[in-house]
């Protein structure tokens, strides 16, 4: 089982180093698990509806999907990650399916799922290409009336994170950051090889226009963590139950507001067939 032709050395290396595992458990990764998780919940029709998790890494929403009734296939091209995967489904009682695959050739059945959430590979194909056809592999598949959910990382993220932190001024984050706001491209440069490898960071009108050219009907674009993670104590207060109200309010009115998406690191484009 060898995945050499489904990604770069790069990005196979990047996650082999990173946890992806744990992400989801640290930081902002429990906000975000919690977050996408109800933006899921929200898109979700029917109680045993078929879901096709493309891109879906060791299988935590997988897992919480499976547990909640529905019938999961994760379909994941980094080979640890389908070991993790493949673990985490023996112990349900409704066991997800994993396989070793990619978003632009799905190896399944058209019309077949309620739901598909590409939720890697719109960050990881960096020609538009390869994206419309991951795009158009999720169209295929899905069930008329069904819902794509597809996960962009914005053309704006590491520019706030790097004012915010200071890194803007070392002069090859910089660069990078004038790519990713010019041409989305993302490549993460030798003196900082923490960060995210190979990747597309999208502009809300390019995410928009991807999904909407292959005849899909917008429901809506949703801010992820939204403005809110900007609050200098961010994580005192998100576990503070009144000032928690507050920030999740703000997020609520501001999600959908296009014009305020730029502070949001990641977004979903949630579109029916």
């Amino acid at each position: 089982m060898k995945n050499k032709n489904l990604i770069s050395k790069e990005l196979d290396d990047f996650y082999n180093k990173a946890s992806e595992e744990t992400r989801l458990e640290k930081g902002m990764g429990i906000f975000e698990f919690e977050r996408i998780k109800d933006l899921i919940t929200q898109q979700i029709a029917t109680q045993n509806a078929t879901i096709i998790d493309v891109g879906g890494g060791t299988g935590k929403y997988a897992e919480w999907l499976s547990k909640n009734g529905h019938t999961v296939h994760l379909v994941e091209p980094v080979l640890k990650h389908i070991k993790l995967a493949e673990k985490r489904a023996k112990k349900l009682k409704k066991p997800f399916s994993v396989t070793l695959g990619e978003a632009k050739k799905l190896p399944f059945e058209d019309n077949t799922a309620n739901l598909v959430i590409l939720h890697g590979p719109l960050y990881h194909l960096q020609k538009r290409e390869d994206r419309v056809a991951a795009i158009l592999e999720a169209k295929r598949v899905l069930k008329k009336g069904g819902i794509i959910l597809g996960f962009a990382i914005n053309a704006t993220a590491s520019t706030v994170v790097g004012l915010m932190n200071g890194m803007l001024h070392a002069n090859s984050f910089f660069e990078m950051c004038k790519a990713e706001l010019t041409t989305g491209i993302h490549n993460a440069p030798k003196d900082f090889p923490f960060l995210l490898a190979d990747a597309f960071y999208h502009k809300p009108t390019d995410l928009k226009a991807e999904f909407l050219e292959q005849n899909l009907q917008l429901i809506n674009i949703f801010a992820v963590e939204g403005m809110i993670w900007l609050d200098h104590e961010y994580f005192a207060n998100m576990v503070d139950k009144k000032k928690s109200r507050t920030l999740k309010a703000l997020q609520d009115l501001t999600q959908n507001d296009e014009y305020l998406l730029p502070f949001s690191p990641h977004m979903m484009i949630a579109v029916r067939k």
